[in-house]
């Protein structure tokens, strides 16, 4: 006999197998609306105890960098020996204070006085050279002025005899030829004492310039023997300038060139400060630029004074001078902290340094959501910064807050849950 089948009713019916069809249409529909409305970003799930937040704020940004840099003398001499030597005894030690004249060390030099006894042996040849070809040539003079006296004497004494042989000549008491011999020996001494004459002028002349070059030559052998024994005096090397000698480095024996850098001399009147700077400020930075430092609780200023075009090690270099008043008892080797002054204060959006730009770059930045439970990765355009703040350009709005620790944990996740 047949058993009558119950229609299901109520819960029964939604399990039945006609509902089937209902609950598969059911969980497509709620797939399509999870496919529509589910959030695409990675998230990540992180402890917000162990974040740093700062707010981004507007307000003036100060455009300065800090650095460092070290006290050295304004004016800094190098000691160097005018001559060759060895070191015979070290006077001044290092750190010590001099004054200009003072000897720093001695040196000892065989050659150089070797030197100094040839030409004092030259010298003295020289001078009695000299000595004797001036009693040569006086002799000569006074040899040329008797022979001149006798020639003089005869053409007299031929005028006469000539004088006398014409009027016997005349009253025919003597031939021709005699007369002829007679007028002859006149006309022979006349000219004798002509070239004699002109021989005495030419050598007068000749005399006068011989002795005036030997003078300069003994001179010049007087000035040298000079220079010499200057040499001499220059073993003893000597302090240029007051000032604290800095830097020494010979020893006992040590044989040293002329020229060699053996040390040198600080002037304590002056000081400069040469400091280090990142390369990626070199197009910014100038000489007049100022900075500021503080010392003993005291804030002091300083202004570039030269900048140096060569980098090295990504950095290069500038010197700085006080300005106005400099702080009390500085030593060479200090170090200083300079907050150097790039451009003028500007008003700007804010947002404090963070260990964040080391992953970054300053491109993008985890921005908090209003309610505080999640933060959100978004893109930004940083522009200047200082010791304390980067200038935010583009992405975010004062009052925003931001985490500025460090993201190296967060992987490339876009949503932070904390």
């Amino acid at each position: 006999m047949d058993k009558p089948i119950e229609k299901k009713k109520g819960i029964a019916l939604a399990f039945s197998k006609k509902a089937l069809p209902y609950w598969f249409g059911a969980m497509m529909a709620a797939f399509i609306l999870w496919l529509i409305f589910r959030d695409d970003a990675s998230t990540l799930r992180v402890n917000g105890d162990t974040l740093t937040f700062s707010e981004v704020r507007s307000g003036e940004f100060n455009d300065y960098i800090r650095i460092s840099g070290q006290v050295h003398p304004m004016t800094t001499i190098q000691i160097s020996p005018r001559e060759a030597g060895i070191v015979e005894e070290i006077i001044a030690e290092e750190g010590s204070f001099v004054k200009a004249g003072d000897v720093i060390i001695k040196l000892s030099n065989d050659d150089l006085d070797l030197q100094i006894l040839n030409s004092e042996a030259n010298l003295a040849e020289k001078e009695n050279t000299l000595r004797n070809t001036m009693i040569s040539m006086e002799q000569q003079k006074m040899q040329l002025s008797l022979d001149i006296l006798e020639l003089q004497t005869e053409v007299k004494r031929k005028g006469r005899a000539l004088e006398s042989q014409r009027r016997l000549f005349d009253d025919g008491l003597i031939g021709k030829e005699e007369y002829l011999r007679s007028e002859e020996d006149y006309t022979l001494f006349c000219k004798k004492l002509e070239v004699t004459l002109a021989r005495a002028e030419q050598d007068s002349l000749y005399r006068s310039v011989q002795i005036k070059q030997m003078r300069e030559s003994l001179e010049n052998m007087k000035l040298n023997m000079q220079m010499i024994r200057k040499r001499k005096d220059n073993l003893a090397v000597k302090a240029p300038i007051d000032g604290e000698l800095g830097l020494l480095e010979v020893a006992l024996g040590q044989s040293i060139g002329s020229g060699a850098k053996i040390g040198q001399i600080n002037e304590l009147g002056s000081f400069k400060i040469e400091a280090q700077i990142d390369e990626h400020y070199i197009d910014r930075v100038s000489a007049g630029l100022t900075a500021t430092f503080e010392r003993q609780n005291e804030t002091y200023d300083a202004v570039i004074r030269k900048v140096y075009p060569e980098v090295r090690g990504g950095k290069f270099q500038a010197d700085f001078k006080f300005s106005g008043e400099q702080p009390s008892n500085v030593r060479t080797g200090q170090t200083y902290y300079l907050n150097l002054q790039l451009g003028q204060p500007e008003s700007a959006i804010l947002i404090p340094r963070g260990t964040f730009y080391q992953k970054t770059g300053g491109k993008w930045i985890y921005v908090v959501d209003p309610e505080g439970g999640k933060a959100v990765k978004r893109e930004i355009r940083i522009g200047r910064q200082n010791p304390q703040f980067y200038e935010v350009l583009e992405g975010l709005e004062p009052g925003e807050k931001v985490i500025t620790s460090g993201y190296d944990n967060f992987g490339d996740n876009e949503v932070l849950v904390f």
